[in-house]
């Protein structure tokens, strides 16, 4: 089998720290063949330390090398270049989210379904032990149809104060579209991916605006800082179901929370830790699996995912059209706490 070329589209903390690790274990599919970032020396400290071959500073420059390409740069440029790189016949795994705005999400969505090739968005909570057991359980009807979703996203204080996470041209937001996302794709996927029919939500930054900010993920500038650190939202879907939804990067909570749970007609489940919920022969019976198979590293199955796509031996997991949901979502957030209606 011929083995698939890769070039990975800016050389960041998420490249270095889970993608670039990821593909070398798959080193019986996969060649890491190209990196590129704008800053020519970052690019080839990074391509010195992993063994790959050519470096670029121009992404178009990349194409003509590769098969398929990740794309890890600041939110701004996720439609533009995985435009490009699909109209040059390029497959594309683009990180989370799909992009800043619908219409970039659409146009994205579109060039793929006109080209033919794969598009996927890195949404790496599908790939985790816990969401792929709870997923084969809901799957099967043991909890029934899923009725109310409930997700608490929460970091005591954790403001990412590196890079330009906190940057809202390049980024379009805060901790809703950069942590919130996740879960909101991870409840949708597990919900069966409904269509939301109403959307109301709101966000917050008064933490982050404050002077002396405690925050445990370096230093963040009061004063300049323009986007969320807090959102919440409720969610009505076209068949009838709800998610109540919350997520921060700033909470005065004891302890971060990452709770994701599903009622639904026959019993429910909680996903982190796994555990489902039920009335079983006139009792309410709670369990939890003794073992899970499968990578505790969510990068590796979602790696080969996308690679087994490309090849042609798999569908993606995480399609287009499911990642424009969450966007559409995240969308209306804004909209609804700019404007104080609901969507």
């Amino acid at each position: 089998m011929e083995k698939l070329r890769l070039g990975i589209i800016g050389a960041g903390g998420i490249a270095v720290g889970r993608h670039i690790p990821a593909f070398q274990k798959l080193q019986d599919k996969v060649v890491l063949q190209a990196v590129q970032d704008i800053n020519e020396t970052r690019a080839q400290q990074i391509a010195d330390r992993f063994s790959i071959p050519d470096v670029f500073t121009e992404y178009h420059d990349m194409f003509r090398k590769v098969d398929a390409v990740v794309i890890c740069t600041p939110n701004k440029f996720h439609s533009e270049i995985a435009i490009s790189a699909l109209q040059h016949g390029v497959h594309v795994f683009c990180e989370k989210p799909m992009a800043i705005t619908v219409d970039e999400c659409r146009q994205m969505m579109e060039t793929a379904d006109k080209t033919g090739n794969v598009l996927t968005i890195g949404y790496h909570y599908r790939f985790m032990q816990e969401p792929r057991a709870a997923k084969a359980i809901v799957d099967a009807g043991e909890i029934g149809k899923p009725i109310v979703a409930r997700i608490q996203a929460l970091r005591r204080r954790k403001v990412p104060g590196w890079g330009v996470f906190t940057n809202k041209s390049l980024q379009g937001g805060g901790s809703l579209i950069d942590y919130g996302c996740h879960f909101l794709d991870l409840a949708m996927w597990l919900m069966g991916n409904p269509d939301p029919v109403e959307i109301t939500g709101t966000t917050y930054n008064d933490l982050s605006k404050t002077p002396g900010l405690v925050n445990e993920w370096g230093e963040v500038d009061h004063s300049t800082f323009d986007v969320d650190d807090h959102a919440t939202a409720y969610i009505k879907f076209d068949n009838g179901s709800s998610l109540l939804f919350e997520t921060s990067w700033a909470a005065n909570v004891k302890e971060d929370i990452e709770s994701v749970s599903i009622s639904g007609t026959n019993g429910g489940l909680d996903v982190f830790p796994l555990e489902v919920n039920q009335e079983k022969n006139g009792m309410l019976l709670n369990s939890e699996p003794y073992w899970l198979p499968g990578e505790e590293d969510p990068g590796v199955p979602q790696a080969e995912a996308f690679v087994n796509s490309c090849l042609g031996l798999s569908e993606v997991l995480v399609k287009p059209e499911q990642a424009l949901k969450v966007s559409q979502i995240i969308e209306s957030i804004y909209e609804s706490s700019f404007s104080g209606d609901q969507i």
